[in-house]
């Protein structure tokens, strides 16, 4: 039985543009308007944190439908009754903690278990060194952590990682302490907040030197204007579906309206030398971003090697390219992945021991690992771990007739991608049962 894909399809916007665009709007002096923000679990985490600092946040709807947040002013949030829950997303405990280092009162943030479990010194290190306060009031390193706030200094944070999520929490604490601040790191990270700071008005410079990325913030010391906002689609959310086209013996796919930010395309350049054709049309720029539909079409896979300095503009993808090199001609070997091991799992170890129980020849590295393709049908169950991205990529092996792939939990999917099974459905054909 052959896998026919086809449609002319959206995927819901994007996680980090949603958690900025709420965040920023609640900075904001006014009413913005945000449209296609991302209706999954974790930007619904950072509306409800937002909400118990007194700010009117709307839920985002199902349906991506415009919602209207009234900001006051950074300066008008006030102290929590309650502890912060932040769920399971990191970007809202860790972007939350750079917001509110300069607020003139202590808050405390935690999340679910897994949230609870990934280190958080690579924020609160560079915020201490601006005057916050924090106490670790769990495992070391981990939530739940009290931030207390006030005034800040100044920072040059030379970051030893490219992380848009230290890098943003440095940009934030600047912004909302009015002080200059800037950050080098070694590779240039996802680059949304910067592109919406400058987009309302704030000075935020860019460059390259000594083979590093510099970024700096000189705040205007204004209030941000209000913020009027489409989202566009998801890219690592597009590439689950880029991933199942690629894999089909037939048709096409058409995927409208992802964002294709230079920093969040590692996945398509990465699976272009693999052997696929993804087209761009109607490209063009919004809100400061690039968008386009991807066209996608079946391809003949071959094994490749994937370095450190091409894994940031892809590491929420690593997944799905490491299960779809279970597909590939010969063996793919990816380095400089160590990241993946403190995500929402292990990442390495979750896609490495799924791969395997389903016959694949796959071998756990330190910081990566090697998968060998191979064209026998696969089978067994695999264990989701309570993170989305796995039960997603392996979703997409088990949509090939000739596998047989059981996930224990396929709900999990609905933190960044509510409605993911029925939409791999809807595209080939099949039940999403």
């Amino acid at each position: 039985m052959k896998l026919h894909v086809s449609g002319d399809v959206t995927v819901p916007g994007d996680k980090s543009m949603t958690h900025r665009a709420l965040m920023f709007s609640a900075v904001a002096d006014g009413e913005s308007r945000l449209r296609g923000l991302l209706p999954g679990a974790d930007c619904r985490s950072t509306a409800s944190v937002l909400r118990a600092l007194s700010v009117d946040v709307p839920v985002p709807p199902a349906d991506g439908s415009e919602i209207r947040v009234v900001g006051r002013g950074i300066g008008a949030w006030t102290e929590p009754r309650e502890w912060l829950d932040c769920g399971n997303s990191g970007t809202t405990a860790r972007l939350m903690m750079g917001l509110l280092a300069s607020r003139p009162f202590n808050a405390t943030l935690t999340g679910d278990d897994s949230l609870r479990s990934r280190p958080m010194r690579r924020i609160t290190a560079p915020l201490e060194r601006m005057g916050a306060r924090f106490q670790e009031l769990g495992a070391s390193g981990t939530l739940p952590i009290e931030v207390g706030g006030g005034p800040l200094r100044p920072l040059h944070y030379a970051s030893p990682k490219a992380s848009a999520q230290i890098k943003s929490a440095v940009l934030l604490a600047g912004l909302g302490a009015g002080v200059p601040v800037s950050v080098t790191e070694p590779v240039l990270s996802r680059d949304h907040t910067e592109r919406m700071l400058r987009g309302l008005g704030e000075f935020v410079q860019t460059s390259v030197a000594d083979g590093a990325v510099h970024v700096s913030l000189t705040p205007s010391g204004r209030a941000l204007p209000p913020l009027d906002l489409s989202v566009p689609g998801d890219p690592s959310s597009a590439a689950f579906l880029v991933a199942l086209a690629l894999l089909a013996d037939e048709g096409e796919l058409r995927i409208r309206d992802v964002c294709v930010n230079p920093t969040r395309t590692g996945f398509f350049e990465l699976v272009a030398r693999m052997g696929a054709r993804i087209a761009r049309e109607n490209q063009r720029e919004e809100g400061g971003e690039l968008v386009a539909d991807l066209v996608v079409r079946p391809a003949r896979l071959r094994g490749i090697e994937v370095g450190g300095q091409e894994v940031p503009a892809a590491i929420d993808e690593i997944p799905m390219l490491a299960v779809l090199a279970a597909r590939a001609e010969g063996e793919t070997r990816i380095t400089g992945a160590g990241e993946l091991r403190v995500k929402e799992t292990d990442r390495i170890a979750a896609v490495a021991g799924n791969l395997r129980a389903l016959g694949v020849d796959a071998e756990e590295l330190e910081d990566g690992l090697i998968v060998r393709g191979t064209d026998r049908p696969l089978s067994g169950a695999v264990h989701s771990y309570d993170d989305h991205r796995v039960a997603m990529a392996f979703g997409v092996l088990g949509a090939c007739p000739e596998n047989s792939v059981e996930i224990d939990d396929r709900a999990v999917v609905d933190v960044s991608f509510p409605g993911f099974w029925e939409l791999l459905a809807g595209v080939t054909g099949q039940s999403p049962d």
